[in-house]
């Protein structure tokens, strides 16, 4: 009886081991997806940022009086280029669309601007890379959601919480963003 007892006991505790560690596993794997799903959207930005020099370029050439947009617009794309931390990225990302946002607007006034293909080509361009920067961020916050509720949930948090894993920051929209952009001439 008493060896019975034992292996019921080892059992249990190997079951246990075993569910703790796919546990801590399961736990790695998703911060791995969010690590690569960050990842995406910063090559998305970095694609974004390399565009918007060409289109600039080619706007004004078409707009040489319109400078204070595209100053704005420069000073965003660097203010996004050296931002380090996950809000500041989200508060420059912001920044850049409502730029972005305003340099459309000059574009709407010079309508030969709209016909000349490197400019349609390049709008195409950046027009595909806001789509799939929005569903990069999409995938972050959803690889976040999955991880987060990993840790959160029992017995989960007893793993996370003994093997160090905390939470991950959603990727969200700087204060303000949903407020239309403001264009003066």
């Amino acid at each position: 009886m008493k060896n019975r007892t034992l292996w019921i006991v080892v059992a249990v505790m190997a079951i246990i081991l075993v569910s703790g560690v796919s546990m801590y596993n399961g736990m790695v794997n998703d911060n791995e997806k969010i690590d690569n799903a960050w990842s995406q959207v910063e090559s998305q930005l970095q694609r974004r940022s390399d565009l918007i020099p060409n289109l600039v370029a080619t706007t004004k050439a078409y707009a040489t009086q319109e400078k204070e947009i595209f100053t704005q617009v420069a000073e965003a794309r660097s203010k996004l280029a050296g931002a380090n931390t996950l809000g500041e990225k989200a508060q420059a990302d912001a920044d850049l669309g409502s730029a972005l946002s305003r340099l459309l607007v000059v574009v709407e006034r010079y309508p030969e601007l709209k016909s000349d293909a490197n400019f349609r080509q390049l709008s195409d361009q950046l027009e595909g890379t806001e789509n799939r920067l929005a569903t990069t961020r999409r995938d972050y916050n959803d690889a976040v959601r999955s991880y987060n509720t990993r840790i959160k949930r029992f017995p989960g948090n007893i793993i996370a919480g003994m093997a160090g894993f905390e939470s991950r920051e959603y990727f969200e929209a700087a204060e303000g963003a949903q407020k239309v952009p403001e264009v003066k001439f």
